[in-house]
């Protein structure tokens, strides 16, 4: 008996010692290999709307000391030349992924994930209700339309008797424009508001002719950054016939239009920590053999007018200008 215990013990204390001698090589192997890169795909990425992410993303790489490359993208992607672009970095030595899913694209993302780590940002692309099988940092988007209803009954005392609202997202079929929606819709199912219309286009197209074709109405709700400048622009020329816009955005045009008075108030998605903390998954998962990378929700501010200039908005501003 005790010489079993005593083989047990010596066992074990092998194991670890094995263990840590293979930890001991990996870290070394590590700090002689030149740094992990992690490339970035998201769709548009020259628009003003990633200024806030992508500086996010530049602050964690040096902070994990990582590289960071950003594809280049045109204004509108579909799930196979998304699966093309991560192919290609991969190939051109991507050790992670981080993207910003299309319609369509949740199989092919996990597959992706079995060659190289992946993190989703903004939303999952499976359907509405189920997890997605890839980790996600970005806002709780049910709260943000949520939110931004509570905003607009605030400012109408919860009385929107009379009142004709048009709802309007340049992202209809993605996860994150379905989830707010649904939040704005939930918020307003008890008031007296009348939604005249509901105005969507494709993840994958553009949609510049969906205000044109739609009636008056006293409010307009944009539910991405897209939708809120072009509806800030088409205000701007006299184009939506007095209405109000509410949305959610992220943007410096965003924030102009707010300014002007043309949009009644702005719900801002954190985005630099969007940025920060899915960089900070992917190195983490690279860096720390067994890191698995998790799910990160960030918070959201809302800024009007009156509050424009305060300090803690002016941070964010600051971020969206970089």
């Amino acid at each position: 008996m005790k010489n079993n215990k005593k083989m047990f013990f010596l066992t074990e204390t092998l194991l670890a010692v094995m263990v840590i001698a293979v930890a001991f090589i990996m870290v070394r192997e590590r700090n002689g290999k030149e740094q992990d890169k992690i490339s970035v795909i998201i769709q548009d990425s020259e628009d003003t709307q990633w200024a806030a992410f992508q500086y996010g993303l530049k602050m964690a790489a040096e902070d994990m000391d990582v590289r960071m490359f950003i594809v280049s993208t045109g204004s509108t992607l579909t799930a196979e030349e998304e699966k093309s672009l991560i192919e290609r970095e991969i190939d051109n030595g991507a050790d992670a992924i981080i993207v910003q899913p299309v319609p369509g694209s949740e199989e092919m993302l996990w597959k992706m994930g079995n060659r190289v780590p992946v993190m989703l940002i903004g939303n999952a692309a499976s359907e509405e209700g189920e997890e997605s099988l890839l980790p996600v940092v970005g806002p709780d988007n049910y709260t943000l339309g949520a939110a931004l209803a509570e905003e607009l009954l605030k400012d109408y005392n919860g009385n929107l008797s009379g009142k004709t609202l048009g709802i309007f997202s340049k992202t209809g079929d993605s996860r994150a424009a379905i989830e707010r929606r649904r939040g704005f819709t939930d918020a307003m199912e008890h008031t007296d508001a009348s939604i005249s219309w509901s105005a969507a286009a494709p993840f994958s197209e553009e949609g510049e002719a969906l205000l044109d074709s739609q009636p008056a109405v006293d409010l307009v709700i944009a539910l991405d950054d897209n939708s809120l400048t072009m509806a800030g622009e088409y205000a701007a020329a006299n184009n939506l016939h007095g209405a109000l816009v509410y949305g959610i955005g992220n943007s410096t045009e965003a924030v102009y239009y707010l300014d002007t008075g043309i949009v009644g108030c702005l719900v801002v998605p954190d985005e630099f920590n969007v940025g920060y903390q899915s960089l900070k998954e992917a190195a983490e998962s690279l860096t720390h053999y067994l890191h698995k990378m998790q799910d990160r929700t960030v918070s959201y501010n809302v800024i009007r007018r009156d509050n424009l200039f305060s300090r803690e908005n002016q941070e964010i501003i600051f971020t969206m200008s970089q």
